[in-house]
């Protein structure tokens, strides 16, 4: 069916894991967007924000819903308490009666909630509270007097997701794993690439389907099976899983909060429906929404796109492989170090950039010669270039130029210059240097080294040589300043003065 445009969509948690990705999506589809927020200062973390109309208030406070509502054509419900308390499964039952109410006075034409996949044949009761709570706003929805859709999905693979966070920290800190017998439950996961589509899809549902409906990919697997999958993709040895008895949903949570940055009050609901099998028993969302071309993402693709471009791209050049998206929690993402240095430069950012872009090959390094000298001759002894190819051309880079053991990933000449490490290590490093203007109008120099490791020696490797940290980096950023300095002050360059730049 030919999609409807120009409709004003709802979107309420477009802060949250799904929602920054799906307004995006809206937007690209030729829908116009309204955000209700209780902050209207977290939108701005999103490129989209400019592009979408905000609404502040509290999915509880029923004015707010109302005003969020008006003339919408089509409303998503994203939200839920989990990890907010006890009260969780109270506050839910009453945003969802708030949300349907309002919906309905204000004659909005359909309702999107996205929901949990629950087990078959399993009464309500005697599910989790997460599941429980995550069925019965479904069903309060439904129940609404608005058409509505109940799309219902188990583990969302995806950079940012807390069920896909959980098995990526766990199958990379953890070579060997005791783990509970819920690592045998089976379960049917889906890429969040494929969860945005069909919730955009919904958008243009005809106006008699008021229904649920499963959603999964065409992978039905394991924990445990799931796990040995990123573990591959991710280039780790085989995991060792054993399976045992003894860890019930509240010590599975604790060991998931030791090992894993994912917080222990949001650890333990999804610990406690993981004993739970979920697995789609009916596809009939197909009927509206087609799959794509190439069908539904598989396990391995939905892993290898989540690990390509972990939390998705950023709207511009400092973001990282390693990077989450901004907005998404600070656990979110791959497991990553982060040496970040900074300092204000007594020269012109011209004079800075001359500085920075001439880093390496005959130069070196601007600080601990033999530190670079030495990490150099150990890669080669463990088959790798070393330190020994230097550079092209002695003061000007070009993206994909050699730097002794780096390459040039990035380049925005007079501001950004991001070389990624070619050395053999476990993980990928890369180093940032950049040239900016402080609030002040000062010329400021920025320096951020990042290592995302690979498996347990990645982490090892970074907690060995970050001691020296203060000696290379540390001595790297001090040099590059007082050199720009030096030699804008040889040339007889003044930097601006914040007064000068007031003036202009």
């Amino acid at each position: 069916m030919s999609p409807q445009r120009d409709t004003r969509c709802l979107v309420v948690g477009a802060t949250g894991y799904v929602g920054g990705r799906l307004v995006p999506a809206l937007l690209a589809a030729g829908h116009r967007v309204r955000c209700l927020v209780r902050s209207p200062a977290k939108p701005r973390a999103h490129g989209w924000a400019g592009q979408v109309e905000v609404v502040r208030g509290d999915i509880l406070d029923p004015e707010s819903v109302a005003e969020a509502t008006r003339d919408v054509d089509i409303a998503y419900h994203l939200v839920h308490s989990i990890g907010g308390g006890a009260d969780f499964e109270e506050r839910d039952r009453r945003a969802a009666r708030i949300f349907g109410e309002r919906a309905r006075a204000a004659g909005v034409r359909r309702v999107v909630h996205l929901s949990g996949l629950t087990p078959a044949g399993v009464p309500e009761r005697e599910l989790s509270p997460h599941l429980r709570s995550r069925a019965e706003v479904g069903r309060l929805l439904l129940a609404s007097g608005v058409p509505t859709a109940v799309l219902r999905a188990a583990v969302v693979i995806g950079s940012g997701s807390a069920s896909f966070e959980m098995l990526r920290h766990l199958t990379e800190r953890l070579p060997v794993m005791v783990t509970p017998r819920w690592v045998r439950t089976r379960v049917q996961p889906i890429a969040i690439a494929d969860v945005v589509r069909l919730l955009v899809g919904c958008a243009d549902l005809p106006a008699d389907v008021n229904r649920s409906f499963d959603i999964g990919g065409p992978d039905v697997v394991t924990y445990e099976e799931m796990m040995r999958s990123y573990a591959r993709r991710a280039g780790l040895p085989r995991r060792l899983i054993l399976p045992v008895p003894v860890l019930t949903p509240g010590l599975s949570s604790l060991w998931i909060g030791l090992v894993t940055p994912v917080p222990g009050d949001l650890a333990r609901p999804l610990a406690e429906s993981l004993r739970h099998e979920v697995v789609c028993h009916e596809r009939d969302i197909e009927r509206y929404v087609p799959p794509p071309a190439g069908g539904w993402l598989g396990l391995d693709l939905a892993l290898a796109a989540a690990l390509e471009r972990a939390g998705e791209d950023q709207p511009d050049q400092a973001a990282l492989p390693a990077d989450s998206l901004r907005a998404d929690p600070d656990w979110a993402g791959a497991s990553r170090y982060v040496d970040e240095r900074s300092t204000p430069v007594d020269a012109s950012p011209e004079a800075l950039w001359r500085v920075v872009e001439a880093v390496g090959g005959d130069t070196g390094w601007y600080s601990a010669p033999l530190a670079w000298t030495v990490r150099g001759w150990l890669d080669r002894l463990f088959g790798g270039a070393g330190g020994r190819r230097g550079r092209p051309h002695p003061t000007r880079l070009e993206r994909g130029d050699p730097v002794d053991f780096w390459r040039v990933e990035a380049l925005d000449r007079g501001r950004l210059l991001r070389l990624r490490a070619e050395l053999r290590l476990p993980g990928d490093a890369w180093l940032e240097l950049r040239v900016e203007r402080d609030d002040e109008g000062r010329t400021r120099y920025r320096q951020r080294a990042v290592f995302r490791p690979r498996g347990l020696l990645g982490h090892a490797y970074w907690w060995a040589i970050s001691p020296f940290h203060a000696w290379v980096f540390g001595g790297m950023t001090r040099t590059i300043a007082e050199r720009a300095g030096a030699e804008s002050g040889a040339a007889g360059e003044r930097p601006p003065h914040p007064r000068d730049l007031e003036r202009a």
